[in-house]
């Protein structure tokens, strides 16, 4: 029998002063099995970073063409493609090829320089390509939100992003790589 995923529910109000996005969503994820809360509250995360009203959450892990997160044209056409973690550079020349903008957000411990390291010359080809570092403390500060039903806020101001839900307060700062 195969495992469902677990929906989450997230009231989240988004004040983006750098982008002047200012937000109130209710968003509904489905956490796959093998997904972590780490990894469900990066998506959260790049919504907040990237979000609008068109911006939506795709099948993820499901689906082996498709991003984490998308927003599509009115004419079905993507603009914005969000995915996580180290992919290899097939699937970023992929995405760059399919979108107008893409976008990846490295998160985790020391084997992400590395990985960087490998791929930075390929990546450098791709100007609709940007690519962010979350490190491993402040990704398991974020991890720690986690609850079923969240009641988060979202600030980002002059690059920092500040996440707060119920007794959680969480300051990032990603690191741009490209």
């Amino acid at each position: 029998m195969a495992l469902k995923a677990t929906v989450f529910k997230a009231r989240v109000q988004l004040s983006d002063m750098d982008r002047h996005v200012y937000l109130e969503n209710n968003l509904t994820l489905a956490r796959h099995p093998s997904e972590t809360d780490l990894r469900m509250m990066l998506r959260l995360l790049a919504w907040g970073m990237y979000g609008n009203e068109r911006l939506e959450f795709t099948r993820g892990l499901c689906a082996d063409d498709e991003p984490e997160l998308w927003q599509k044209s009115y004419s079905d056409e993507i603009e914005l493609w969000i995915d996580l973690g180290m992919p290899e550079e097939t699937r970023i020349r992929k995405a760059c090829n399919r979108a107008q903008q893409v976008v990846l957000l490295a998160y985790g411990d020391r084997a992400v320089p590395v990985w960087w390291e490998k791929n930075k010359g390929k990546f450098s080809r791709f100007d609709n390509l940007t690519v962010w570092f979350i490190g491993a403390e402040e990704g398991e500060a974020l991890a720690a939100m986690v609850e079923r039903t969240m009641d988060l806020a979202i600030t980002i101001s002059d690059g920092e992003i500040s996440v707060s839900g119920g007794e959680h307060y969480v300051t990032l700062t990603p690191q741009r790589f490209k």
